[in-house]
Protein backbone atom coordinates (compact mmCIF):
# COMPACT_ATOMS: atom_id res chain seq x y z
CA UNK A 1 0.00 0.00 0.00
CA UNK A 2 2.96 2.43 0.69
CA UNK A 3 4.37 1.80 -2.69
CA UNK A 4 0.78 3.00 -4.32
CA UNK A 5 0.97 6.04 -1.98
CA UNK A 6 4.60 6.72 -3.35
CA UNK A 7 3.83 6.66 -6.88
CA UNK A 8 0.95 9.08 -6.24
CA UNK A 9 3.19 11.37 -4.41
CA UNK A 10 6.04 11.41 -7.49
CA UNK A 11 2.86 11.98 -9.93
CA UNK A 12 1.44 14.85 -8.07
CA UNK A 13 5.25 16.65 -7.51
CA UNK A 14 5.37 16.09 -11.57
CA UNK A 15 2.10 17.90 -12.02
CA UNK A 16 3.47 20.46 -9.24
CA UNK A 17 6.37 20.95 -11.36
CA UNK A 18 4.71 21.36 -14.44
CA UNK A 19 2.04 23.84 -13.00
CA UNK A 20 4.78 25.82 -11.75
CA UNK A 21 6.10 26.04 -15.26
CA UNK A 22 2.48 27.46 -16.24
CA UNK A 23 3.07 30.07 -13.92
CA UNK A 24 5.94 31.10 -15.02
CA UNK A 25 5.11 30.95 -18.48
CA UNK A 26 1.43 32.38 -18.13
CA UNK A 27 0.24 34.31 -20.92
CA UNK A 28 -1.96 36.76 -18.55
CA UNK A 29 -2.00 37.56 -15.41
CA UNK A 30 -5.27 35.24 -14.17
CA UNK A 31 -3.67 32.13 -15.66
CA UNK A 32 -1.02 32.71 -13.28
CA UNK A 33 -3.11 32.58 -10.20
CA UNK A 34 -5.24 29.74 -11.64
CA UNK A 35 -1.51 27.76 -11.57
CA UNK A 36 -1.03 28.81 -8.00
CA UNK A 37 -4.43 27.66 -7.36
CA UNK A 38 -3.90 24.13 -8.86
CA UNK A 39 -0.07 24.29 -7.06
CA UNK A 40 -2.27 24.72 -3.41
CA UNK A 41 -4.46 22.04 -4.46
CA UNK A 42 -1.71 19.69 -5.26
CA UNK A 43 -0.06 20.65 -1.67
CA UNK A 44 -2.97 19.87 -0.10
CA UNK A 45 -3.01 16.28 -1.43
CA UNK A 46 0.91 16.14 -1.23
CA UNK A 47 0.41 16.46 2.27
CA UNK A 48 -2.66 13.97 2.96
CA UNK A 49 -0.56 11.43 1.02
CA UNK A 50 2.26 12.30 3.55
CA UNK A 51 0.03 11.44 5.93
CA UNK A 52 -0.96 8.37 5.36
CA UNK A 53 2.88 7.38 4.41
CA UNK A 54 4.14 8.13 8.03
CA UNK A 55 0.91 6.88 9.75
CA UNK A 56 -0.17 10.55 11.14
CA UNK A 57 -2.49 11.42 8.72
CA UNK A 58 -4.60 13.06 11.53
CA UNK A 59 -1.65 15.85 11.93
CA UNK A 60 -1.05 16.39 8.15
CA UNK A 61 -5.02 16.56 7.67
CA UNK A 62 -4.89 19.78 10.26
CA UNK A 63 -1.97 21.27 8.91
CA UNK A 64 -3.39 20.93 4.59
CA UNK A 65 -6.82 22.27 5.75
CA UNK A 66 -5.12 25.34 7.47
CA UNK A 67 -2.91 25.68 4.22
CA UNK A 68 -6.12 25.83 2.58
CA UNK A 69 -7.73 27.82 4.33
CA UNK A 70 -4.37 30.02 4.05
CA UNK A 71 -4.57 29.87 0.53
CA UNK A 72 -8.05 30.74 0.30
CA UNK A 73 -7.79 33.83 1.99
CA UNK A 74 -4.55 34.73 -0.37
CA UNK A 75 -6.72 33.90 -3.38
CA UNK A 76 -9.69 36.10 -2.18
CA UNK A 77 -6.93 39.05 -1.55
CA UNK A 78 -5.18 38.75 -4.62
CA UNK A 79 -8.61 38.42 -7.01
CA UNK A 80 -9.93 41.82 -4.60
CA UNK A 81 -6.82 44.14 -5.88
CA UNK A 82 -7.06 42.78 -9.29
CA UNK A 83 -10.61 44.07 -9.43
CA UNK A 84 -9.44 47.49 -7.65
CA UNK A 85 -7.24 47.87 -10.16
CA UNK A 86 -9.13 47.24 -13.02
CA UNK A 87 -11.71 50.05 -11.50
CA UNK A 88 -8.75 52.10 -11.44
CA UNK A 89 -7.73 51.68 -15.02
CA UNK A 90 -11.41 52.47 -16.47
CA UNK A 91 -11.49 55.67 -14.38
Amino acid sequence: MNDFFIVLMVGYVILLLLMLVSVLKGPTVFDRLNGLGVIGLNVIILLVVIGFISGRADMYIDIAITYSIIGFVGSVVIARYLYEEEVRRKK
